[in-house]
């Protein structure tokens, strides 16, 4: 009976203890990059501390977001063809030089073309990282270790703002120590990247990726030719677009009927705080489902609890609806986030994950604009549509995903030590 009481949190640090160094380097990585990512957070407020005007401001924040779509794309690619390693010391690097060099650039223009590439350069090690961890990890393990991924990359996002706004007071409210923080972060990453890292991994069927780099020059029109990949780009692209509804139509919607914004940022930290405490103990029983009726039961809720906005909004409605698509956030995002790398061949593995993170970055950049012009002529109706959305991505994922067996969890070291019961 010890072995089944055995907490989840006990088994999924058992799981993490037991991976590989190179697999604790890759999610520590994860971790310092999104925490030492304040750039995002604090371009606007720098650029106007500058003496640009906010039109400025805002037009560099969008130049940054599309540096970012265009990075995990480049990303896939410079992840096949130099190794996972590579790509990640080259975007590190990058990002520490282009990062730190903000506080001495004279002009707009070059600011904006440095914000663009320090953008593009911070988002290559995302498919290499996740290419890394599919290639060091069991089949069994996938679904756990992408949800340590996912716990790292919210952590990291959710804290990095108040790591930045200590900086920022620390410095006297000068963004010199802020900028050149997150520089020597990602120049450590970078470091311990090249020094631990291996440069290439064996596939999962032993024979090493590089036997199929003849292959591998058909790139992208490769994995153009699977179908059911593309099915699930395709979904990925419509959960996107419901998903971030929440930081878009709902803020619009909320004020459009007086409700105080108390609700709204309670619902926000309410997503927030479960998804980091819920997330990754519940995979050690997610990873035991289907696949695709993982990401089914995911993508319906999400969508179910976008529409649920429809019914009557107060207080209420706002942190059940949220609490209903943050629970399908909680059961299916590391299965979600795990499929790409188990999709296609070793050998086109970062450019499938990168194409799942460029199709999520997309439908997370379109999102906003589609449900702000929908909300301008529906009103409060836009969200039955919107969950409609969350739907038909729902029956695509489950046409893209093949059925199989559910994955069993390989037993740690201690659980294979341990007696069985009499």
């Amino acid at each position: 009976m010890a072995a089944e009481k055995k907490d989840a949190t006990t088994a999924i640090w058992a799981t993490f203890r037991d991976s590989s160094a190179a697999v604790k380097t890759i999610l520590a990585g994860v971790l310092l990059s999104k925490l030492g990512g304040f750039l995002n957070v604090f371009i606007v407020l720098y650029l106007t501390y500058r003496g640009y005007s906010e039109s400025d401001a805002a037009w560099a924040l969008g130049a940054y977001g599309a540096g970012g779509v265009a990075g995990v794309l480049l990303g896939g690619t410079l992840a096949d063809r130099l190794g996972a390693r590579n790509a990640t010391v080259l975007g590190m690097g990058g990002t520490a030089v282009l990062t730190a060099a903000l506080l001495y650039l004279p002009s707009y223009p070059t600011l904006v073309v440095a914000i663009v590439l320090a953008s593009l350069m911070a988002q290559l090690y995302r498919p290499a990282a996740a290419a890394l961890l599919s290639g060091l990890t069991s089949g069994s393990n996938q679904v756990v270790i992408f949800g340590m991924y996912r716990w790292c990359l919210n952590v990291g996002a959710m804290a990095a703002p108040m790591v930045g706004l200590g900086l920022y007071h620390l410095d006297g409210e000068s963004y010199t120590l802020l900028f050149w923080g997150e520089a020597v972060i990602a120049l450590a990453y970078a470091l311990v990247a090249a020094a631990v890292l291996p440069r290439r991994v064996a596939s999962k069927g032993g024979d090493d990726s590089t036997e199929e780099e003849g292959s591998a020059t058909d790139g992208y029109r490769a994995m153009f030719r699977d179908r059911r990949y593309m099915l699930y780009l395709t979904a990925t692209f419509f959960n996107a677009i419901v998903y971030v509804q929440y930081l878009s139509t709902l803020p619009l919607d909320v004020a459009a009927h007086n409700i105080d914004l108390f609700w709204y940022t309670a619902a926000v930290s309410l997503n927030g705080f479960m998804v980091i405490l819920f997330e990754l103990p519940l995979t050690k029983w997610t990873q035991l489902w289907q696949r695709r009726v993982t990401i089914a039961v995911s993508f319906l809720l999400v969508g179910l609890g976008v529409a649920l906005y429809g019914l009557p909004l107060g207080a209420a409605v706002i942190m059940g609806a949220t609490l209903v698509w943050t629970l399908g956030e909680i059961i299916g995002g590391p299965a979600f986030f795990a499929h790409p790398a188990e999709a296609g061949p070793a050998h086109l593995r970062g450019r499938y994950i990168g194409s799942f993170q460029f199709m999520h970055a997309l439908g997370t950049a379109i999102g906003p604009v589609l449900g702000g012009l929908l909300f301008v002529r529906m009103g409060h109706s836009v969200w039955p549509l919107l969950g409609a959305i969350g739907v038909i991505g729902a029956v695509l994922g489950v046409a893209a995903v093949r059925a199989s067996a559910p994955a069993k969890p390989e037993p740690t070291e201690e659980a294979a030590a341990e007696p069985a019961d009499a």
